[in-house]
């Protein structure tokens, strides 16, 4: 199946480390600049974004009483979420 273009969408991300060296995202900016508290992390895995491309870290989020996933691109620095 081909990846659609346009549906990967880099976000500015706010983050912190642990004293453990766990990183956990607090907040993302969506491209208009709003921006959304992170309410809660349910899950973070080693995964693949199966619709948009690349593979990274993918965290399970609970934002605007919402899940949705957000991923670190390890292999370069970047945050994106997939476009619905």
């Amino acid at each position: 199946m081909p990846i659609e273009p346009g549906c990967k969408v880099f976000v500015s991300v706010g983050a912190t480390f642990s004293k453990d060296g766990i990183l956990r995202p607090a907040w993302l900016e969506w491209e208009d600049g709003t921006r959304y508290k992170i309410e809660r992390i349910k899950h973070c895995e080693r995964a693949a974004s199966l619709k948009a491309g690349g593979i990274g870290y993918r965290y399970t989020c609970l934002i605007c009483g919402q899940e949705h996933f957000l991923y670190y691109d390890d292999a370069d620095g970047k945050w994106f979420v997939e476009r619905k």
